[in-house]
């Protein structure tokens, strides 16, 4: 027996013919566009040994009978028993354009050629898209009955099945499978649509919030998955039966699940938090569709809509399908298929091959460079305080991944020092001298900056200054509020408003500000420097709402304690077991180059601002206790004092409150 296929390089098109090269006997001619021969080559290794009776016809979708050469349709001619037309677009970002081309022109050109092929059979896979929104049971006898229409996938796929019933001179069969996803016993799939739209919602859901945890999705109405061994073995048993032409058979799942179901059994199957909790989103339709159509069109709803969308991975009218209404029939199929063993399996049987084949194979973040050196690599990354600590251990982490940095500190020694230790490793690395609180020194240093390398990409303001002393003992030093908000504050925004311009004019740059873990937990004895960085973090806020459209990215690090010789000078820090290195510091500031985050804070500090939001008199307790018992320092004092060893309580609460500022 002989066959023709289209799409045979195509996701069901491939199973369907390795599964008649498995079942049937003879020759099946596949429809290749000549830029695909390649492919077609690496195709058929997956056919096995059986690949030798797959031989490739040069074609084209988008010509008259498919552009098969004339000399090919004399040699085929009356051969052909089976003609399994399955080449479409599916897609739902495609243009109405390209959908038109794909699905209607090309099953029209498919129907001349299998007319001049003279062949047994014309087998066309539509899509149960072609019921369109019908309100009720679609049955498998239906088609005119169909509805809402307006998709163009929808559209198309109607009015394709309907070239196949008004035009097609040849005997013909058509088949609607349901949403097809990967193969149930190995869970293969070629690219990312249907329900795998929200795989990417489910593993930011595991990242963030652990499994046991209820949490809130949404219901909706029924969606019809079926695997794509099924389909095609019950395409094969069917094509294969006699007296069933001129009939539209339904691959579908008698048991359709809604969307709700569906995404808790994903959510199961990728371990994230259980969806317990569903909302309807036709709960909403007592509001007026005018009214939904006029929020919908505002300019800020739109652009909240499309950054969330794109965010979570999802096309923008996903959605609509969400409440699909349609319901599908598919007892005629069922019953040719009694006693073959072909049924749709449970989807809580196989859904786990399908996220795991996901993750490993298609996740979209497989594919993204999220490397330091793809990130940084050739980029001006410019570092504050860049010759000790924290700035020196980012610059050579930056330095090390191949960008260029450069260091601006006072100590011209020190910033020589680090500069010759990144570049004996082979790093470039260029040196300014600047007091960071001197304003006029500020500007002068932007210009000079920007005249030697035309631009910045990375703003990293570090430099700062912290001073450990209780406000009661603070009464007659109102200097070190003003110091501290000249540099941490005021010396920073000088510098971000200095290069700002040129990342505005090139729409690409990103500033990170490095502030401290105390504005989220309001740390005792640290009023100055904390005061300090939350209004150098409140400007990060309001500017990147401002620069959110301009491709330009603000970022906060509420860096938790770091050991560097800022925090020197107090001695109970240097008995401290659960402070972090420079260098870790250094790896949170490279996650906020590679991601871009709007914050980059610890778990402890996010309990922090949670709890003195929820309960501010338990977290001042809290805070307190520190303040109480931890002393403040000699120096703050004014006075000389040995240092003392900590006690169990202060050990003891140190662990708990790790990187905390006490």
């Amino acid at each position: 027996m002989t066959y023709f296929v289209t799409g045979a390089t195509g996701f069901i098109g491939n199973h369907l013919v390795q599964t008649l090269l498995k079942n049937r006997k003879g020759k099946v001619y596949a429809l290749v566009r000549k830029e695909s021969l390649a492919k077609f080559d690496k195709i058929k290794e997956r056919w096995g040994k059986d690949a030798d009776r797959v031989v490739p016809v040069v074609g084209d979708l988008g010509k008259a009978k498919l552009g098969v050469a004339n000399k090919d349709i004399a040699e085929l001619k009356g051969k052909i028993k089976h003609f399994f037309h399955l080449a479409a677009l599916y897609d739902l970002k495609a243009t109405a354009e390209e959908q038109i081309e794909t699905n209607v022109h090309g099953t029209r050109h498919a129907i001349e050629l299998a007319d001049a092929l003279e062949v047994g059979v014309f087998h066309h896979t539509s899509s149960i898209a072609a019921a369109g929104l019908y309100e009720g049971v679609f049955s498998e006898d239906m088609f005119e009955e169909a509805g809402k229409l307006n998709h163009p996938y929808f559209r198309t796929k109607h009015d394709s099945e309907a070239i196949v019933r008004r035009e097609c001179k040849r005997p013909w069969r058509v088949y609607r499978p349901g949403i097809v996803v990967g193969s149930s016993k190995t869970g293969e799939i070629d690219k990312i649509d249907g329900p795998y739209y929200f795989f990417k919602v489910l593993q930011k859901m595991r990242k963030l919030l652990p499994p046991w945890m209820p949490a809130i999705g949404i219901d909706g109405g029924r969606i019809n998955i079926v695997p794509v061994d099924y389909v095609v073995n019950a395409m094969d048993h069917i094509a294969h039966l006699s007296g069933h032409n001129g009939k539209c058979f339904h691959l579908t799942d008698p048991d359709a699940k809604r969307v709700g179901e569906v995404l808790a059994i994903f959510a199961e199957a990728a371990h994230a938090p259980k969806l317990t909790i569903r909302v309807n989103p036709a709960m909403f339709g007592f509001i007026p569709s005018m009214v939904r159509q006029a929020l919908a069109s505002l300019t800020p709803v739109r652009r909240i809509r499309d950054a969330v969308m794109k965010d979570l991975g999802l096309p923008s009218d996903v959605m609509n399908f969400v409440s699909y209404p349609t319901r599908f029939d598919s007892r005629q199929t069922q019953k040719l298929l009694a006693g073959t063993g072909i049924e749709v399996p449970k989807l809580e049987d196989y859904a786990w091959r399908l996220w795991d084949y996901w993750e490993r194979h298609l996740d979209p973040d497989l594919f993204i460079d999220r490397s330091l050196t793809g990130v940084a690599r050739g980029k001006n990354i410019l570092i504050t305080g860049g010759s000790s600590g924290i700035g020196q251990a980012t610059a050579m982490k930056l330095a090390s991944a191949g960008a260029n940095v450069i260091i601006v500190a006072r100590d011209l020694d020190k910033l020589r020092a680090t500069q010759s230790e990144i570049e004996a490793e082979g790093g470039k690395c260029f040196i300014y001298s600047c007091d960071l609180s001197d304003l006029a020194s500020i500007d002068e240093l932007a210009a000079k900056v920007l005249k030697d390398h035309k631009h910045v990409d990375v703003l990293i303001n570090n430099a700062g200054r912290s001073i450990r002393r209780a406000i009661e003992n603070s009464y007659d030093r109102f200097h070190d509020f003003e110091r501290t908000m000249q540099l941490n504050y005021f010396g920073s925004l000088r510098l971000t408003l200095a290069l700002l311009p040129s990342m505005s004019a090139r729409k690409s740059g990103q500033v990170i500000n490095i502030s401290s873990i105390g504005v989220l937990t309001n740390s005792p004895r640290f009023s100055a420097y904390v005061a300090s960085k939350a209004a150098l973090d409140a400007f990060t806020r309001c500017a990147a709402s401002e620069y959110s459209d301009r491709g330009i990215y603000f970022t906060t690090i509420n860096m938790p304690l770091v050991r560097t010789p800022m925090i020197a000078p107090t001695d109970i820090y240097k008995n401290m077991p659960f402070i972090i290195s420079p260098e870790e510091a250094a790896d949170m500031v490279a996650q906020a180059v590679i991601y871009h985050p709007v914050r980059v804070a610890s778990g402890l500090g996010v309990f922090g601002q949670i709890l003195h939001a929820l309960a501010p008199r338990v977290a001042q307790i809290v805070m307190n206790t520190a303040y109480r018992m931890f002393p403040d320092s000699s120096a703050a004092r004014g006075s000389e004092g040995a240092q003392t060893e900590l006690t169990a309580d202060q050990m003891a609460f140190m662990q708990l409150m790790k990187g905390i500022h006490l």
